[in-house]
């Protein structure tokens, strides 16, 4: 399996890093994975803006030059990874920028006419891991099950990707937030997990 890792957080010391770190190792040690490659959206400084004008039209940025190596990373993987703090109850505008101009029109989906499109990623898997400060409850009591919702639904559902995991890992700025435990269930996790 050929895994992509996502990492969307600034900050190479942040607790979302360590979560990535342990993704890596646990794949690492996982005779599964063929192979994982990282895309550190921060550090490569990609531009989560949209921009439409005469010459950047919305039906051509499937085909988008600019953005060309993060699509056939998009088409190589078997599994996507996404690893992000939850900031206001919802994944950063760096993710959600990348997601605007990457499952675009006859990339990621094409519209047949009816209800729901045609989606164009079929056969991948995804694992969101996101941390936030709040308690792990919040998203899914006070917020509906907003953040599931999104990534689930509105999104991978939506272009063919049926399999999705999520790890959301509450009161991480408290001591008693119980970091090595949850550090070790990615770990765990990403160690023995097949396709």
């Amino acid at each position: 399996m050929n895994m992509l890792l996502i990492y969307v957080h600034p900050n190479h010391r942040s607790l979302s890093y360590s979560f990535m770190q342990e993704v890596l190792r646990g794949s690492g040690e996982n005779k599964q994975v063929k192979e994982v490659r990282v895309l550190d959206l921060y550090e490569e400084g990609f531009d989560p803006v949209l921009v439409f004008n005469e010459d950047k039209r919305r039906r051509d940025m499937h085909i988008d030059p600019e953005l060309a190596r993060h699509r056939e990373l998009l088409l190589w993987a078997d599994k996507l990874v996404l690893v992000y703090p939850i900031w206001w109850g919802r994944p950063p505008a760096m993710l959600m920028g990348f997601i605007d101009r990457m499952f675009a029109s006859q990339f990621a989906y094409r519209d047949k006419g009816g209800l729901m499109p045609e989606g164009l990623l079929k056969g991948k898997s995804v694992v969101c891991v996101s941390v936030m400060k709040g308690p792990a409850g919040y998203l899914q009591l006070w917020l509906g099950n907003a953040h599931r919702m999104l990534m689930r639904r509105a999104l991978f559902n939506y272009v063919g990707i049926r399999k999705v995991k999520f790890f959301e890992f509450g009161s991480m700025e408290s001591p008693k937030g119980g970091h090595t435990r949850k550090l070790d269930r990615v770990y765990r996790y990403f160690k023995a997990v097949a396709g």
